[in-house]
């Protein structure tokens, strides 16, 4: 049974929801371990009694959230010399800051 779209957003607002679309171009979600990130998104912006809801779909990848911040990056790259993205590269490989200075250090 397929309901037209018309009709359900005609329901939903006899029921006091209202519904807006969102035009988004990517939604990112932040988590403290990884970035969801959702590209090609619908967004619909549900309001319900004075509560918002937005629902989401679309083409969803994730990422892990860089464990260093810039100022570690930054130490490692003026104890060594190196570029920042080769500072950012080790200090993900060894997961250790002392590691990362020792290890560019010796090459």
């Amino acid at each position: 049974m397929r309901i037209n779209p018309k009709q359900l957003e005609k329901m939903a607002r006899q029921l006091g929801m209202q519904m807006e679309h969102i035009d988004a171009e990517e939604v990112i979600i932040k988590t403290q371990t990884k970035r969801i990130v959702i590209t090609n998104p619908s967004v619909e912006k549900m309001n319900i009694m004075g509560h918002e809801t937005y629902q989401v779909t679309g083409d969803v990848s994730e990422e892990p959230v860089e464990s260093f911040s810039e100022d570690d990056i930054e130490l490692v790259v003026e104890q060594t010399g190196v570029s920042p993205d080769e500072a950012r590269r080790v200090l993900e490989e060894t997961k250790d800051i002392a590691e990362a200075i020792m290890k560019l250090k010796k090459q």
